[in-house]
């Protein structure tokens, strides 16, 4: 995944390279070619109702950014394109609005969605040790409400690359189906949340680790199952 459009709560903080059309169609240019190069999907954020049909020319998959979950238009106008649709939880949404608003999209003929949590707003006051909460009660849940895959975004719930690997683990051991993790190979230099970013190597290792950790879920449920058979 890469962001060619950046929204920003900050209007003079960096918005991305897509704030001009020009700009725009050489970024997702960049990144179909990173794509096609190393044989992944490409999956970027669409952050408006014009940005739709470039976005959908050049991506595998349509992102729909935590701001957005709320735009009823958008949601349909992306989901006509008929590119599958990832769709991130808003940080003041609830569970049941999460699911309501994925079946704009649904409802529109586009069944190809992949959920995502990417943390709440904390309740109370005080100081602010981490960004959002990661709610992670929410993915065994919306397991057991819908058919869709829900994934976990650790990055911008903590907003600080030493919980990443904690989280992320977290979010396995809760049974998300993927995680979306902010990397680069040096955060000095990013432009944008460079304080929850890991490198590729971090990234590599805790890739296994949780793989190992799935793999150990499986088979604990696979002996649960086992039990309950036998009973």
């Amino acid at each position: 995944r890469g962001g060619v459009f950046k929204p920003r709560t900050s209007v003079h903080s960096f918005q991305g390279l897509g704030s001009s059309d020009e700009g725009a169609e050489q970024a997702l240019g960049w990144l179909r070619e990173a794509g096609d190069k190393y044989d992944i999907p490409v999956i970027t954020e669409v952050r408006g109702e014009s940005h739709v049909n470039i976005v959908a020319k050049y991506a595998d998959i349509l992102q729909i950014g935590s701001r957005n979950m709320y735009n009823q238009d958008l949601l349909i106008k992306v989901a006509k394109t008929g590119k599958p649709v990832l769709l991130k939880r808003h940080f003041g949404a609830s569970i049941e609005e999460f699911l309501s608003f994925a079946e704009y999209i649904a409802a529109s003929g586009n069944k190809d969605i992949i959920l995502c949590e990417r943390g709440i707003v904390p309740v109370g006051r005080g100081k602010s040790y981490t960004r959002y909460v990661l709610d992670l009660q929410a993915v065994p849940v919306i397991q057991k409400e819908t058919y869709l895959p829900i994934i976990v975004d650790p990055s911008h719930a903590a907003g600080r690359k030493d919980l990443i690997t904690t989280m992320s683990m977290s979010a396995i051991a809760a049974g998300a189906s993927g995680l979306e993790i902010e990397v680069h190979y040096n955060a000095k230099e990013a432009r944008c949340d460079n304080q929850q970013m890991i490198t590729a190597g971090e990234l590599g290792f805790l890739i296994q680790s949780c793989r190992k950790l799935n793999q150990t879920i499986r088979e604990y449920k696979e002996i649960e199952a086992g039990k309950q058979c036998m009973s």
